[in-house]
């Protein structure tokens, strides 16, 4: 096919210098920009997941951060690639910032809730299998997602708790450390033989194979009370014998003291009556 450039009224080395090499060149800079600024993402997104992973991140927060990370690195290189068409790139980013800032404020609480999951992935404050208390609720830890955790309680139900609730109030861990404190109180009658009722509670500890030498269990007179002595009992025992030991000695010093013949005092009230006799 024969273009006839005069009737068309076009020179066509005005046409290749005008248009045709700088939109060509325009585009084939843009292309290039393009691949290589995503093999440069790409490699950047690889270097940084290599990095969290030797800092030994979660592995789901690692993913989620270097997925976020290789987006956004996808995005100016595109943008870029844009503005090398001429493309004029700030109307689009302000776009861009105008939908970011609107699901920002539709999604803001769910975001608190996942910098608080990303928080706790960071500093783990517990883990998968730890039994804790958190936001009013106890349970084993089951699984920690970006937006919530999950906690087994003891009697087998499922409780998910929002990560930002978790992050903002009190959580108490019960088995991070591995030994634990058993904080028990016996009471005895003022009538009873104190100095054999300690006796008794300090042998009962001391042959007790799950108790802990050091640190050094307590038995003392913790308080003269209203109607009993009391006395505090606290040996330390591996975590996983916490309960174990202080169901056992509940039921063990109520039979010690009763073969003993220590009294243990409930509370009782005695009533008065006074007669008057006196005549009006």
């Amino acid at each position: 096919m024969n273009i006839d450039w005069e009737t068309l009224n076009l020179d066509p080395q005005l046409l290749w210098a005008d248009y045709i090499l700088p939109w060509g060149t325009q585009i084939v800079t843009a292309i290039l920009v393009f691949f290589i600024g995503r093999m440069i993402a790409a490699a950047v997104t690889k270097g940084a997941r290599r990095i969290m992973e030797k800092a030994k991140l979660d592995a789901m927060l690692v993913n989620f951060l270097a997925n976020i990370l290789g987006s956004v690195l996808l995005l100016l290189v595109i943008v870029f690639a844009l503005s090398r068409l001429g493309v004029d790139t700030t109307s689009l980013v302000a776009l861009l910032g105008a939908a970011g800032l609107a699901v920002g404020l539709a999604l803001k609480d769910s975001m608190s809730h996942f910098a608080a999951g990303v928080m706790l992935i960071l500093f783990r404050p517990f883990k998968v299998g730890d039994f804790v208390e958190v936001d009013g609720v106890m349970g084993s830890v089951e699984q920690i997602t970006i937006l919530s955790t999950r906690l087994k309680s003891p009697d087998n139900k499922m409780v998910i708790v929002p990560n930002g609730n978790v992050f903002s109030n009190t959580m108490t861990n019960f088995t991070d450390q591995p030994t634990r404190r058993v904080d028990m109180m016996f009471g005895i009658g003022y009538g009873a033989d104190l100095l054999k009722a300690k006796a008794i509670l300090e042998d009962m500890v001391a042959n007790d194979e799950r108790i802990l030498k050091d640190p050094a269990p307590k038995v003392a007179v913790h308080e003269l009370g209203d109607s009993s002595v009391n006395f505090i009992c606290r040996p330390w025992v591996n975590a996983a014998d916490y309960w174990a030991v202080y169901w056992d000695f509940m039921e063990k010093v109520k039979l010690r003291f009763d073969e003993e013949g220590i009294e243990i005092p409930f509370p009782q009230m005695d009533v008065h009556f006074y007669r008057n006799d006196a005549s009006e």
